[in-house]
């Protein structure tokens, strides 16, 4: 308070004016942390990048082990200077699951990856300036629970760029979508043309600006929420959810309980050959 006034009587400034300049100037920004664990995929590797390359507010770090205590993670992140944490933890070299946290003190959530379509995969004719900043547009189901509220709130502060972070531009190009359908989150990213697709030319001022899909394409299913970070007691849990080793358990069943039909078929079909036997022919050895 001391060096406020200082401040303030030096400069014939007011008080009130120099305590919100500082702290204007020593806001916390929000910073998001990339990792990804070994054992994911080109597909999962190429996810990364693109996320990298849309968000210039993110700092990448090297891949960890995925049985490592999840503490580490928090710790890398204070390390770094990041409150938020992207988290991509890859089972089996074929599931893809996210843990988006914000550190230190949490909330988390742990969503499975599904749908995944890269940039570079779908060749899409929609292109935004790198280190733009993004609108976020979020479906109208996001109002109608807790727990989606709970989830607009942290893909807003961590998929939201802040004004002046690093790398990036002061400009809005593209629009990141958010949508709510059966359960999940989809995620869509667009560009806001403002030029005319005919001529090339600026629109009139009746007209309105286009979007273009850019990618990547994604969907999100939440798993369950916890009130730390990487941990703590449950908020949510997805009663919907079916793990994908359980998918998978099912389709094996399935294929299982074909094969166990078709044995029994043939099993019966030699029992009832025993239990009706063809007749001998009395005519069969007339020409020998």
């Amino acid at each position: 308070m001391a060096t406020l006034y200082k401040t303030a009587t030096s400069e014939f400034k007011d008080v009130d004016d120099v305590r919100e300049a500082s702290e204007q100037q020593h806001k916390i920004k929000n910073r998001v942390l990339l990792v990804a664990s070994r054992g994911v995929t080109y597909r999962h590797r190429h996810l990364l990048n693109d996320l990298e390359a849309l968000l210039p507010h993110t700092k990448k770090e090297a891949k960890i082990e995925a049985k490592q205590d999840m503490d580490l993670l928090n710790e890398l992140a204070e390390i770094q200077g990041c409150n938020n944490v992207f988290y991509f933890e890859a089972r089996k070299h074929q599931d893809l699951f996210l843990w988006m946290s914000r550190a230190p003190s949490g909330p988390s959530v742990k969503f499975h990856v599904q749908n995944i379509h890269t940039m570079d995969e779908l060749k899409m004719t929609g292109n935004c300036l790198k280190g733009g900043r993004p609108i976020l547009s979020f479906d109208a189901n996001f109002d109608s629970e807790p727990h989606l509220q709970l989830l607009k709130e942290m893909l807003t502060q961590t998929f939201g760029v802040p004004k002046g972070a690093r790398k990036s531009k002061p400009f809005f190009d593209h629009v990141f979508t958010f949508s709510v359908v059966d359960g999940r989150i989809w995620f869509r990213n667009f560009q806001i043309v403002e030029k005319d697709a005919a001529t090339g030319g600026s629109l009139q001022k009746n007209e309105k600006p286009t979007m273009v899909e850019i990618g990547p394409r994604f969907v999100l299913c939440p798993i369950r929420i916890f009130e730390g970070s990487f941990g703590g007691p449950t908020l949510y849990e997805n009663p919907r959810y079916v793990s994908p080793n359980s998918v998978r358990a099912a389709v094996k069943a399935q294929k299982s309980a074909k094969y166990a039909n078709r044995v029994a078929d043939t099993q019966d079909r030699d029992l009832r050959a025993e239990a009706n036997p063809m007749p001998t022919d009395p005519l069969k050895d007339v020409f020998e």
